[in-house]
């Protein structure tokens, strides 16, 4: 780590371009199995039907662009941008996502594959959204390259797409595409931290990411590649 130069002060409004975060995805499912709500969207379903593999459910976020505003001598900024999350849940039991049709409703969506002899390779569920963050940023090392420091905020983002796919062993590849009565919209507490060279991010929505029968709220954390 260096100190800038005189001629190297930082601007008061600075953009990066094409930042990527690689981490992992989760989620606290706090939702009421025994509720008539839960068994109307998955009928028979309990605990256990959506729990996640260990350490292979990933989380990949390509943002366009970030841009840091001087608020106060470079120590206090504002920054936003806009750009991809894209959420990939795995679970361990064989679940199935269906899509609803739009003249039923509160027709059944997700149930438990039990066909005798058929085993999965592969069962996930993306989610993929628009979002755009904004955040207060404490930079504690305004004039050297490599700052120190951390940022929090709030997120929010625009579900697009959404889609089921499994693997299994007589269907082999199979992918249903349909919003599954997710939430439209994600409002995420989210947050990075600068150490140098190295830098962090996590996410945390404020409400469940499911429209009805599912109380299920997502978090995301992992490294980010930015430039600040």
């Amino acid at each position: 780590m260096r100190n800038r130069r005189n001629s190297d002060k930082p601007a008061n409004l600075s953009t990066n371009w094409w930042i990527f975060d690689v981490g992992f995805s989760n989620y606290n499912d706090n939702t009421n199995y025994s509720s008539a709500a839960a068994q109307a969207y998955a009928p028979g379903s309990n605990e256990t039907w959506l729990e996640l593999k260990d350490g292979k459910s990933r989380n990949v976020n390509v943002w366009f662009f970030m841009q840091k505003l001087n608020v106060a001598k470079h120590v206090v900024n504002l920054k936003y941008g806009l750009g991809l999350e894209l959420n990939n849940y795995h679970f361990k039991r064989n679940v199935r996502f269906d899509p609803n049709p739009p003249a039923v409703p509160n027709a059944p969506v997700l149930s438990l594959d039990a066909t005798p002899g058929r085993s999965y390779s592969k069962d996930k569920l993306a989610a993929d959204y628009l979002t755009v963050p904004l955040m207060l940023n404490f930079n504690f090392t305004p004039n050297r390259k490599r700052g120190f420091g951390f940022s929090a905020g709030i997120s929010a983002g625009y579900l697009y797409t959404a889609r089921n796919k499994t693997k299994n062993s007589d269907e082999g590849k199979r992918k249903v595409k349909d919003d599954f009565d997710l939430e439209k919209w994600k409002l995420s507490y989210i947050g990075e931290l600068t150490l140098g060279p190295v830098r962090f991010y996590g996410s945390y929505a404020l409400k469940g990411m499911y429209e009805r029968g599912l109380d299920i709220t997502p978090y995301n954390f992992g490294f980010r590649f930015s430039h600040f």
